[in-house]
Order: C-alpha cells, then structure tokens, then sequence
C-alpha cells in the first residue's frame, strides 16, 4: 500500500496528525494540479494556485470522515471538486459582469482548451454534464484530461480501463464535445 493510501486509511480512522501528514503529502501534487487548472483560465484571473489548493482540499476533508478507496480515488475527487471551484468562481464572475450569451469553446486535437474567459468555462462545464447523463466514462476522461492533467496511462489506471479505452474515449468525447459546441 502506498504512503498516500496508508494516510488515508489513517485519517479516516482518525488517527492524531494524519490529515496534517496527509496535506503534506498530497500537497505538491495538488498545486500542480491547480497551476494547470489556472493555467487554461483567462489573463488576470483572481484565483491563486495555492488558495485553489486550500480551498479544494477543505472540501475534500472539512468536517467529514474520509472515505476515499485510494490515491487515485483522493486525486479524482480532487479534480472534480477543483472543477466545481473553478466554475462556481467563473459563475460569480460573470454573474459580476452581468454577462449575455455564453461563448463556444474551442478544442484542438491534443487537449481542450478554455481560450476565451469564464464564459468558456461553464459553457464547457454544462456539455461535461450533458456528456455524463450520455456517457459517464467519457465525461470523466475529459474531466481527468482537462482538470486534472493526467495523461492516458493514468487516465486508464483511474478508471480501471486499458490505455486503447481511455484513448477511444477521449476520442469521442473530443468529438462528441467538439460536436456540441458548435452547435
């Protein structure tokens, strides 16, 4: 068992010091994460990687029991409850800027990309959720792709698939997304 996954287990049984050996731990990880996440926002945007960081890891440990299976689950909750941020941050921009009509979303062959602003972001955020109610697996590839910035080695280890099906999900998704976007 991993280092990460043996934290886990004891802060869920709620061993003295485990969340803050936990933090320590998982805390590199967690901040690349935000940098790539804040990475694909917009120029200037408000949001700091590291207040990312603390706000996501509140929400995955304040005031609950830890119940995740292992690293890899910790780190895919992670990403989505970075995702949540980033888009409650974008929803409160734009509400803000009493912003019109949402932009479309580019993607480029190797990675989905937000270029425009927040606006981009829930655009993108609301097709995730209309790709989930169609294929909850392939919304989680973007999601791990886009978010998380995993590749499809570790993509396919999160999920449990093989490599070739994480690679023909993000394909479709790509495409399904692509699709939707533009209408």
């Amino acid at each position: 068992m991993g280092e990460i996954t043996e934290l886990l287990k004891a802060a869920a049984e709620g061993e003295h010091g485990s969340q803050d050996a936990l933090f320590n731990a998982v805390y590199t990880e967690l901040h690349r994460l935000s940098v790539a996440n804040l990475r694909k926002e917009r120029a200037g945007h408000t949001l700091q990687p590291t207040a990312l960081v603390h706000e996501a890891y509140l929400r995955l440990v304040g005031g609950k029991a830890l119940r995740f299976e292992s690293r890899a689950h910790f780190f895919v909750t992670a990403a989505r409850i970075m995702r949540r941020i980033l888009i409650d941050h974008a929803r409160s921009h734009c509400a803000a800027k009493r912003a019109g009509a949402l932009k479309r979303v580019d993607l480029d062959e190797i990675n989905v990309t937000v270029e425009e602003s927040a606006e981009d972001l829930l655009t993108l955020d609301t097709a995730l959720d209309q790709l989930a109610e169609l294929n909850a697996r392939q919304a989680r590839v973007v999601e791990l792709r886009f978010f998380s910035g995993l590749d499809m080695v570790e993509i396919a280890q999160v999920l449990g698939t093989s490599e070739k099906t994480a690679k023909r999900d993000w394909a479709l998704a790509r495409a399904w997304l692509e699709k939707t976007l533009r209408g």
